[in-house]
């Protein structure tokens, strides 16, 4: 797949789910352009895997270059940047408390990659249309 038709599918996937539930997230739009399996999603989720980036079945340049694109076309649209802590799935309570492991996305652990990953992008005027309708119900 070349650029064009990657940063066609990147932006496709965001307007996609921002109008679906008002908001994008890049393991979603990973999943959608093909970088990324549920299954292999889900084991990281469960930390079955160290660091999303091992699962992922593309080059780390074109991961960023995917990340990167999510940002810019959220950035022309509007979209609010919102942090999103991504633990893992599955964990017993411990003496009453769920215990809470966070996730890496990178090998390296870098504090901008992880960032980047775990950014969620928000459609506030979507997400306000969404909760009318759903209010209307």
């Amino acid at each position: 797949m070349n650029e064009k038709e990657m940063i066609s599918k990147v932006h496709s996937s965001v307007y996609h789910q921002c109008q679906q539930r008002g908001f994008a997230a890049p393991v979603d739009v990973l999943m959608d352009v093909g970088a990324l399996t549920k299954e292999k999603y889900e084991g990281w989720r469960f930390g079955r895997v160290p660091y999303l980036e091992q699962v992922c079945n593309i080059n780390l340049h074109k991961l960023s270059f995917i990340i990167g694109q999510i940002r810019s076309y959220a950035n022309k649209s509007g979209y609010k940047p919102s942090f999103t802590y991504y633990k893992r799935w599955g964990m017993k309570k411990k003496n009453g408390a769920r215990q809470t492991i966070p996730l890496r996305f990178s090998k390296s652990g870098a504090p901008e990659i992880e960032r980047a990953y775990a950014t969620h992008y928000v459609d506030e005027k979507r997400i306000s249309e969404l909760k009318k309708s759903k209010f209307e119900e």
